[in-house]
């Protein structure tokens, strides 16, 4: 895995996609941030973040992922975290994320609960 990190989006049904790649920190949670705020700008408010290929999210990138949950909540939306690696979706539980955001086993399964 590589400790760059780098991501894209793709729109699926009413929904956006955000694949990530490498690990989740200022400079990531910073990037997701901004390629969220870009797609919930233009209206969008259903999101998958698939962190399949991201097997470290640290303190300040939960920070970020929590701006991104406050944001949907007060617009109506709804994230959906998918294919997590097993202590990333330890820590978010830990963390209280589920509350206010859902987990899914893969895409095609997150798609399905919009």
């Amino acid at each position: 895995m590589s400790s760059e990190f780098n991501l894209k989006s793709e729109q699926r049904d009413n929904c956006i996609v955000v694949e990530t790649t490498g690990y989740i920190n200022n400079i990531g949670g910073q990037k997701l941030v901004e390629e969220f705020s870009k797609h919930h700008n233009e209206g969008n408010k259903n999101f998958v973040f698939n962190l399949a290929q991201s097997k470290i999210v640290n303190s300040i990138g939960i920070s970020f992922l929590i701006e991104v949950i406050e944001k949907l909540n007060d617009t109506g939306g709804k994230l959906i975290f998918s294919n997590l690696d097993p202590t990333i979706d330890k820590t978010f539980n830990i963390m209280g994320l589920f509350q206010y955001a859902q987990k899914a086993d893969d895409v095609e399964s997150a798609l399905k609960s919009f």
